[in-house]
């Protein structure tokens, strides 16, 4: 058996490990291994469906050290007037680019692909199933607890009759022209995204039949614009979402609130959205997904057969020879939350609500930075992923919490100022503080800070 030591060894090379590893080379002079199944890194952008793009800005998204994209806005398309999306191949390639020219030039960091963590420090190595024993002189890190549902490789959970062609999205480009009706399953961001590439590549409406089983809120994307010229939508959209959480009374009526401020959005005015997992989307891509009009609100799909589909519903005739893609896999799924720093090792989660590789960073900062995991935890409570309205009050909570810790740590404040991945005060780091209406946005915001607090606290404790 092969052995050797190393400070800091890191289970999982996918976006939030590799976040991971970036800040804690440039805060430390730590030695780091990472250890990942596949044959490269960058975790499940290797298998990303080729029209999948980010949809949040490329800006802040990443590692800490290395830009990905320009931070220019798109002039054409649906995201036009938003800052550029990076494509699945852009994200693959940029996090290859990180291994190779940043974490692996630096000499202190080493990388084991095609090998799997056993646990206490010993890996195998998948293709001769040889064993490495790892001695690790600080910290096990848990990369793997954010890991997405992936939908080339997820296991469904209903049955497929011989005969009929049901695909995962990564092969819709290359079968869809043999098909002139196609049944997207899912109602996630996936599924979105399918039913989009299929209307701008020239398919009709009428050709898509959509099964939703249960609809979901969406954020504008107007709201995640990180620069100071859209200031007065993500402030202002800060300022409006503490209006509504503030005045609700209900999860009903503050998801009513925040679409009626423009934050969110749904696919059908006459029908509630039972689900909250942060798809963020423009109106111009609503506007699209709205074309398609045959749309089963039946439950989930349980089988699929020649001629008709099962849901949990019940069953309904199926247009023969319809090309079914399968978007149910789920992406951060994780709902549980563990302290993040343990005795021997940490546990990487989200410590901001939809940002994995901002959270990752910065807990690397924080472990950097302090010397006992009380310290370390104050400033680190885990926001898990969110599944409804009340979920997504819950998780917000912990998100606050946060940040108001991190707004009175000079160390943390002063770092997140400087950090790329930071997609929030850029906007108003840009924008000229004299400006009435900014200085009206920013007091609104301060006084609504402690009232918010207060009602999401009420709120959670509804359900």
């Amino acid at each position: 058996m092969n052995r050797f030591e190393t400070d800091y060894l890191i289970a999982g090379a996918g976006a939030s490990g590799l976040s991971f590893a970036d800040t804690l080379l440039a805060e430390t002079d730590a030695h780091i291994t990472l250890v990942d199944k596949r044959d490269k890194p960058g975790g499940h952008w290797n298998d990303a469906y080729p029209y999948v793009r980010l949809h949040q800005p490329s800006s802040y998204y990443g590692v800490a050290s290395r830009d990905l994209g320009r931070a220019m806005l798109d002039t054409t398309g649906l995201n036009k007037g938003y800052e550029e999306l990076a494509s699945g191949q852009e994200v693959a390639t940029y996090f290859h680019t990180v291994m190779k020219d940043r974490l692996l030039q630096s000499g202190r960091v080493r990388f084991l692909p095609m090998s799997e963590h056993l646990g206490g420090g010993e890996v195998r190595h998948l293709l001769s199933n040889k064993t490495t024993q790892i001695d690790v002189r600080h910290r096990f890190v848990d990369a793997r607890l954010l890991e997405n549902g992936i939908p080339l490789t997820h296991q469904r959970t209903f049955d497929v009759a011989e005969g009929v062609a049901c695909i995962p999205p990564n092969t819709l480009p290359r079968i869809a022209p043999q098909h002139g009706h196609f049944t997207i399953l899912g109602a996630g961001k996936t599924a979105m995204d399918s039913v989009i590439w299929l209307l701008e590549n020239g398919a009709d409406a009428e050709q898509i039949r959509w099964i939703v089983p249960r609809d979901p809120w969406m954020i504008n994307r107007a709201f995640t614009q990180p620069s100071g010229a859209f200031y007065r939508e993500s402030y202002g959209g800060t300022m409006r979402q503490m209006e509504a959480v503030t005045q609700a009374t209900s999860m009903d009526d503050l998801a009513d609130r925040l679409e009626a401020a423009n934050l969110w959005m749904r696919l059908d005015p006459n029908v509630r959205p039972e689900i909250m997992h942060g798809p963020t989307v423009s109106t111009a891509e609503l506007h699209r997904l709205r074309e398609v009009r045959d749309i089963l609100r039946m439950g989930h799909v349980t089988g699929i057969e020649p001629g008709s589909l099962d849901l949990a519903g019940g069953s309904c005739p199926a247009p023969a020879g319809s090309l079914y893609v399968d978007c149910t896999a789920r992406a951060l799924g994780h709902s549980n939350t563990w302290p993040i720093f343990q005795e021997d090792q940490i546990a990487l989660q989200m410590i901001r609500l939809y940002q994995p590789t901002f959270s990752a960073a910065l807990i690397a900062k924080i472990e950097a930075s302090f010397e006992t995991n009380k310290a370390r935890n104050a400033l680190a409570i885990p926001v898990p992923m969110t599944d409804t309205v009340h979920s997504w009050v819950v998780s917000q909570l912990a998100n606050a919490m946060n940040q108001f810790n991190w707004s009175q740590n000079p160390r943390i404040k002063d770092w997140i100022a400087t950090c790329r991945l930071d997609g929030f005060g850029r906007a108003g780091r840009e924008v000229d503080r004299s400006d009435p209406e900014v200085q009206e946005i920013y007091n609104r915001i301060k006084a609504l800070s402690m009232p918010a607090f207060s009602s999401m606290q009420k709120l959670a404790a509804t359900q």
